[in-house]
């Protein structure tokens, strides 16, 4: 393993902010600490970083312990959310300025500098100024200087969460895309469940200080193991183990041993099947349409369910549907 996050604890005035967090991350993973604010996630990533000591537990890069080893000589690369760029610096003066603290080869600076330009799609913008660039352009900028030095791990503190939605989208795809390419271990941190859903090869979502899951992508939103990681990633109905007794008995055959007052059914929109039907004990209540898709909130035994649809669907408002399941997972409630 390239970093290993080993029991990590920190509390600030009292207050626990993280809680025995431990997880690993490969030689070329790009890692999402996923999180409502106030989860520890930036806490940890700046302990990752060097820039905060922890209160217990060990960082471990590579086969090295660097827990109380200098921020600068760890060798980062820090993105963070404000671009932090030298604003009387030319763009390519700010990309080569981390090679020039070293004293590096000015050719060698000119060249790399070009090279890590031309990555990020910057190359023709060497020579302006920050203030002339847009934002999705600073942060092309900020993330090529975190390149520069040639870090052994890229760190990036919610990086996106200042852009534009459409720009966020598309810069999300270049900065995995360069991750791919440069096959450096990297570690983001975001609320935004997309971007951990979109980018990472493992997620590890926080809630409170603690580790609530880690794994894969599809694995967190498909098989969910609390009812805190069902709820903040993706849409989810969850069910009683009671009333899918009584509504989708096939279920319990799935159910966990012990799992009659702890666990819930958890449902993805996309999960549900609804039909028209006068007899059924659904109700369509809203229908929102979303192009390709359409939601439907669904009156049903009580409660209100959340439905994936196609967006051609011909199923209107007020209209009676029956409710059926085609999968889903026992989350911890």
């Amino acid at each position: 393993m390239h970093l290993r996050i080993d029991d990590i604890a920190k509390a600030w005035n009292g207050q626990t902010v993280l809680d025995g967090v431990s997880f690993t991350a490969g030689e070329s993973d790009f890692v999402c600490l996923l999180g409502p604010s106030g989860c520890g996630k930036t806490t940890l990533l700046r302990i990752v970083a060097g820039l905060t000591p922890p209160d217990a537990g060990r960082v471990i890069l590579g086969e090295r312990d660097i827990t109380r080893l200098p921020a600068r000589d760890r060798r980062m690369g820090l993105v963070f959310q404000s671009y932090s760029l030298f604003p009387d610096m030319t763009v390519a003066a700010n990309v080569g300025y981390p090679m020039r603290l070293r004293r590096e080869i000015p050719a060698t600076v000119i060249s790399r500098t070009a090279d890590l330009l031309d990555r990020v799609g910057l190359g023709a913008l060497a020579a302006r100024y920050p203030d002339e660039l847009s934002g999705g352009q600073q942060q092309r900028v900020a993330l090529a200087r975190s390149l520069a030095s040639d870090p052994a791990m890229l760190l990036l503190d919610e990086p996106l969460s200042a852009l534009d939605p459409a720009i966020r989208t598309q810069l999300r795809t270049e900065i995995r895309s360069l991750q791919r390419s440069l096959g450096i271990p990297t570690l983001m941190v975001t609320h935004d469940q997309d971007e951990a859903l979109a980018m990472a090869d493992t997620i590890v979502c926080m809630n409170e200080g603690r580790v609530e899951q880690i794994g894969t992508p599809r694995c967190l939103y498909e098989r969910p193991r609390t009812r805190f990681v069902a709820s903040f990633i993706g849409k989810s109905n969850l069910l009683s183990t009671a009333l899918v007794r009584e509504a989708m008995p096939a279920f319990l055959e799935r159910r966990p041993p012990g799992a009659e007052a702890t666990f819930d059914l958890c449902l993805r929109p996309e999960d549900l099947k609804i039909v028209a039907d006068p007899r059924g004990e659904g109700v369509i209540e809203e229908l929102t349409f979303l192009g390709n898709l359409a939601h439907a909130r669904i009156a049903w035994r009580g409660r209100s369910l959340l439905v994936e649809l196609p967006g051609r669907s011909n199923l209107n408002p007020g209209e009676a549907v029956s409710v059926d399941a085609t999968r889903g997972a026992w989350v911890a409630a």
